[in-house]
Formats: C-alpha cells, structure tokens, sequence
C-alpha cells in the first residue's frame, strides 16, 4: 500500500540531520535594516497595492492585528498604536534574501532555498559534537553580516526541523536555536503543538483530523501511516512518518518548476471599461510569461478571472472566470494576451465596477519534452515556433539589461488603473540614486 513511498524513502539519506533556517518577519527586518530607530516599535509590510498586512513585527502581533487582514479593516488600531506601514519592496527585500542564502551555502554543501525567507541544510556529518553551537554560528554569523534575525530549526528530517523551527520561535527560553531531541521533552512540546503547525496541514485538512480527534502534532504521530494513506493520501502518510523519525523527503537542490503561475493585482480604481480591463489583462499576462519563460516552460490553459470589490457592499457584485485549453503549449506573450482579450470579452458585463484581475497558467510543462503535435503540424510550424521563441529571450534579455523598455502587453500608454505605491522604502542596495 505504501510501496509508492518506500521507493522514495531509498533516495533519502538515513542518519542524517536537516536544519531550517527562517528569517524572523523577514520584509519588517529588511527595513528596519536602514531604519534603526523603528526597532521595538510596530511595524508592517503591506501587500500589493498597499492593500493587506502580509509582514508584521512581533509588536503588531501582540496587538492582536492578523495576518493578511485589510489595512483599512484596523485603520482604527494603527492610528492609535502608531504603526509604520510600508508598501513592499521587493528588491530591497530580493537583494537582502540573496546575501542571506549566500552566507548559508557557507555552512552546508546542500542547501535548498525553501522561499524568500527560509532554506534547508543538510547538516549530516558536519555538527556532529555540537548541533545547537553550531545553529547558533549560523544564527550569529547571519546577524553580524546583513542584520537580519533568523531561527534555526533541526531535526532528522525536513518535517521536524520545520517543526524545530516552530519551538524555535514560539518559546524564547530557546534563544531562537532547537533540535527535536528523542527525549520526554520532545513528546510534551508535541502535545503543546496544535495539528495544524504541522508542515503541510493546513486548516481544511486540521479541522478533518480534529473530527478524528486528532488535535495535537504527538495525536498525529501516534496515527497508523496507512490508516492515514486511505483517509487523506499519500501525503499525510508521509507527514507521519517524518513525525516518528523517518526522512521520506530529500532536499531539492533545484527548485522544481511551479505548475501554476499567477499574476493578480488589484486597481488603483475600479475599472468599468473593457478596454482598460483588457490593458490590465495584458500587462498580466507578460509578467506571467516572463515567469513561465525564466523557468524554461510552457503552459497549455491560460484562466482568466475579473471580480468586484467584495467589501464595498453598496454596489452590486460580480464574479467570474473562463479558461482556455490552447492548441499548442506555449510561452510567447502573444499568445496569452490575444486569449485573455478573448476571454474578458465572453466574462466583462458592463454596469459593474471591477476591481481585481487575475491571471493563471495551468499544465505546465518543460520546453524541453516532447509534446504532442496534431496531425497537420509541419516543419514550418517547428520554425515559427523557435523564431517565438527567440523572440521572446530576446525581449526578455532587453528588459533585463533596461528594466521596462520594452512592453508587448500595454494597449496604451497612460494606465489609470495601475497602482503607485504610498509607503515604499527607498531601493537602498539596488539604486544607485537612492543609497
């Protein structure tokens, strides 16, 4: 029943020791990083087009302020408790997260780069005397060179030591370093833990394992993996394994390419023309083909979605989506725009206001497999599609070298839809202008 998971636990090193290493409110730190009179204060980073919480300090959080929850929702608190918002800056934070995993890969050979803010070593046989001092280098050594706070997590596997990582933060008796050992103290801190911290549980699947009576992480260890395998699949069976000591995951050197890609914003205003929606659309779309085609994609379904804004209750509402299948999988920008006109066309209804446009790409593939061609394909088709192709890496190469001079998508030049941030940060190590 589990053969399909033991064939993968034979490419995973045993005895080994994995660590985590998180960086603490990673976009709030990087602009403390230049602004040292905002340590101790509350501070939050705001999402895209200043609209949700999506980083707060430890003092925002002990205000009781969610995450992802609307600035306007606690305007109220911010004034009261003086919160400094920033818009996000994602290349201050890009820069930052570089020289942050730069310093990592001086610690362990294997090292996979998780997300932004946090990566896996594979600390097996390096630490062996002293696990935790050598965490706490790591924990040092990053502080001294960019001033960013992280904590370290370890245990056997990528589940514990996530899950380390947890302990790490939460109880700061721990000084921001601890390993799961195999001891007493590891089965009461599993008690202490909610399901849901877990790595991979997330709330829909928590509230069915609370139905089971399964409320803590030791509730879940104590689980027959194949009683797990038949009620929630493969993936939770596994999850228990890890829990118990068993490393079913190895660390991914290289990041596996996505199989969706999103690109979603929300307007600056609320859009009631086609036209205008169209430019967004498009705009979207570009940047979503320069993701697919910095990880050497294609992707066959390009979805469209268009809604209003759901917390403006005094006008009415609308929400929808369509898809299309494309003939042949691709990555030219073209391609996706020319859709996505079509699609807004059969979804846009006029008399709404609308207020976010989202587009996705599904069914993913490497550009460099074999893919199934109709019956009449011909050789010229092969040639146009390099020539695409070619490009496509040239407008991207463009682009790279002078950043926004080039753009397939706009359909005009004066976008009143586009938000401008309020509350950005300068780029203080990625401008020169702005050191």
């Amino acid at each position: 029943m589990l053969s399909i998971l033991f064939k993968r636990l034979n490419q995973v090193k045993t005895g080994q020791r994995i660590a985590l290493v998180d960086c603490n409110n990673f976009y709030v730190s990087c602009e403390r990083l230049f602004r040292p009179d905002l340590w101790n204060k509350p501070v939050a980073v705001l999402s895209n087009n200043d609209g949700c919480l999506v980083s707060r300090s430890q003092e925002v959080k002990d205000l009781g302020i969610k995450m992802a929850v609307p600035a306007f929702q606690v305007q109220q608190q911010i004034n009261k408790h003086q919160v400094q918002l920033f818009s996000s800056n994602y290349a201050l934070y890009a820069d930052i997260s570089s020289r942050v995993m730069s310093l990592l890969s001086e610690f362990a050979p294997d090292i996979e780069i998780y997300s932004i803010d946090e990566a896996f070593l594979d600390l097996t046989g390096i630490c062996n005397n002293n696990a935790v001092a050598y965490a706490i280098d790591i924990k040092k050594r990053i502080w001294r060179k960019t001033g960013i706070p992280v904590c370290v997590g370890m245990g056997p596997n990528k589940t514990l030591a996530k899950l380390a990582n947890f302990v790490a933060k939460k109880w700061p008796e721990k000084s921001g370093v601890f390993e799961f050992p195999k001891s007493r103290q590891e089965e009461k801190l599993m008690q202490l833990i909610p399901v849901n911290e877990v790595w991979g549980i997330g709330p829909r699947l928590s509230k069915r394992l609370n139905g089971l009576h399964i409320f803590s992480v030791r509730d879940l260890c104590r689980q027959a993996p194949d009683r797990m395998q038949n009620l929630f699949g493969i993936t939770v069976a596994r999850t228990v394994m890890e829990l118990n000591g068993t490393a079913c995951l190895a660390l991914e050197e290289i990041a596996p390419p996505k199989k969706q890609i999103v690109c979603s914003r929300s307007f600056k205003h609320p859009i009631s023309q086609l036209n205008e929606l169209s430019e967004a659309a498009a705009v979207f779309c570009s940047r979503a083909a320069e993701k697919l085609r910095n990880q050497h994609c294609l992707a066959r379904i390009i979805t469209v979605c268009i809604r209003t804004n759901y917390f403006d209750t005094r006008k009415p509402q609308h929400s929808c989506s369509a898809s299309r299948v494309l003939k042949h999988a691709s990555q030219d920008t073209r391609t996706f725009t020319a859709t996505s006109k079509q699609l807004l066309k059969q979804l846009f209804k006029s008399g709404f206001s609308y207020h976010k446009c989202s587009i996705l790409f599904s069914e993913i593939t490497a550009d460099s497999s074999i893919h199934q061609l109709d019956l009449f394909v011909s050789d010229v088709d092969d040639q146009q599609r390099n020539t695409e192709k070619a490009l496509m890496a040239t407008v991207d190469q463009i682009n790279r070298r002078f950043p926004a001079s080039i753009s397939l998508a706009a359909t005009g030049t004066i976008k009143k839809w586009q938000y401008t941030p309020g509350k950005l940060s300068p780029h203080y190590t990625t401008n020169w202008n702005e050191l």
